[in-house]
């Protein structure tokens, strides 16, 4: 991994930061003309770390081709995987920013991470893609038409949902209402992990669908003993303990409120236009099980985006196909891609060849 340290930044909001890390990994080697660049945006508590989570997609003759393509995934704000985040220490305090992290949007990241792109050299972006709050960074990036050729929005919607904002204020508030929270100033080694935990098992529930949750657990116990949690319910605990070795609260406040505040139009104008506005070739995929971002909210994508088609994962595994269902994705992504970006790559160079 590595991590570029820009001299500031400046918040939507206005808040000015200093000495702002940005964490980013990548693959394979930028050609000659520093635009063979796919940009892979990874999900709420996800990294950089492309080769662990979507692994079967990226590497040499893989759909995110690392032979052809400069792959390289950036780590959002706010995120403690290395950008700046609440535990980044402050240069003006000496401290982790903790409670006192500000606001980042969506828009924010993305322009954080185009500050980077800048300082690499990048001149071009073939391709830009992610799910959930990768997706929406994707769309984001598609108001960079200097930059950014294609988008590739997975299980991602145009703006967050009241029901999506839902889940993420009820997450907020479980970790808000442990007694360890102590208002976000807990101690590093004396951390609300009982809150982190619970949010997480409530996340882990939209994750998923009715369907899936049967046919993995229905009624069993752990044991088949009947003084045994439920299997599902020892399922989602173990989840939340995951996620509480590796995470920090604040953080995860600070992501979720991120994540409310995606919207496409906001400060541009009508809704319906703005999408009309991102006009690079997109390929909108979308979860037919996933309750989080039902197809309904690709379908609007795909309906004012003028470059825009759709597929569709058929699977039962809800929003998290998009991490499961490795092989169906490639198979919607490998011809798209070669008709789109790699064919439109191939005819920019003829053109600039002649």
């Amino acid at each position: 991994m590595s991590v570029t340290t820009l001299d500031s930044f400046r918040t939507e909001k206005g808040v000015d930061l200093r000495r702002v890390p940005v964490a980013w990994k990548a693959w394979g080697r930028l050609n000659a003309s520093r635009d063979n660049v796919v940009i892979v945006c990874h999900a709420l508590t996800g990294n950089t770390d492309v080769d662990d989570w979507w692994g079967p997609l990226l590497g040499p003759g893989r759909a995110l081709d690392s032979d052809r393509f400069f792959v390289i995934c950036f780590n959002v704000a706010g995120s403690p995987y290395g950008t700046v985040s609440p535990v980044t220490t402050s240069p003006d305090t000496g401290e982790p920013y903790g409670v006192a992290f500000p606001d980042f949007s969506i828009r924010d990241t993305v322009a954080l991470h185009r500050m980077v792109l800048d300082e690499i050299g990048v001149t071009g972006v073939a391709l830009a893609i992610g799910a959930s709050m990768g997706g929406m960074q994707v769309l984001e990036w598609g108001h960079h038409t200097d930059l950014v050729k294609a988008l590739c929005p997975i299980a991602v919607g145009g703006r967050h949902s009241a029901w999506c904002i839902a889940w993420s204020a009820s997450q907020r508030q479980a970790i808000i209402s442990d007694p360890k929270w102590k208002g976000g100033h807990y101690p590093a080694d004396d951390p609300p992990v009982h809150g982190l935990s619970v949010a997480r098992m409530m996340a882990m529930i939209s994750y998923r669908s009715q369907s899936s949750f049967e046919k993995r657990f229905g009624r069993a116990r752990m044991m088949d003993n009947p003084g045994e949690p439920m299997a599902v319910e020892s399922y989602l605990q173990y989840q939340g303990e995951k996620l509480v070795a590796r995470f920090d609260a604040n953080c995860y406040i600070a992501l979720t409120r991120q994540m409310d505040s995606h919207d496409v139009a906001y400060g541009r104008g009508n809704y319906p236009e703005v999408l009309g506005d991102i006009k690079q070739p997109t390929l909108v995929v979308g979860i037919d099980s996933d309750i989080l971002y039902p197809l309904a909210e690709q379908q609007e994508l795909v309906q004012h985006m003028p470059s825009a088609e759709m597929a569709v994962l058929t699977s039962p595994d809800g929003h998290d196909a998009f991490l499961i269902d490795f092989e169906q994705l490639s198979a919607h992504l490998r011809p798209w891609m070669a008709r789109v970006v790699i064919d439109g790559e191939n005819r920019r160079g003829s053109i600039h060849n002649e």
